[in-house]
């Protein structure tokens, strides 16, 4: 029984067209290619901020308090 073949793909999707009507279907196709965009710009902007890291910045502070362990 493993996969199911073309036609069983077809009635499906014919039943779900039915079901949610090609508008909704259109909105949620653009919704989620919108969020995977998103997904990928966060990701480049999170290389771009892991890479100006690495440049060698120096972090200065101030010693307030010293203590003995």
């Amino acid at each position: 029984m493993g996969s199911f073949s073309l036609w069983h793909w077809l009635v499906v999707l014919l039943i779900v067209v039915l079901i949610f009507g090609t508008k909704k279907l259109r909105n949620m196709g653009s919704d989620v290619g919108g969020a995977v965009n998103e997904f990928k710009q966060a990701m480049h902007e999170d290389k771009t901020e892991d890479a100006a890291e690495k440049t060698g910045t120096t972090i200065e502070g101030e010693v307030t308090k010293k203590t003995k362990q």
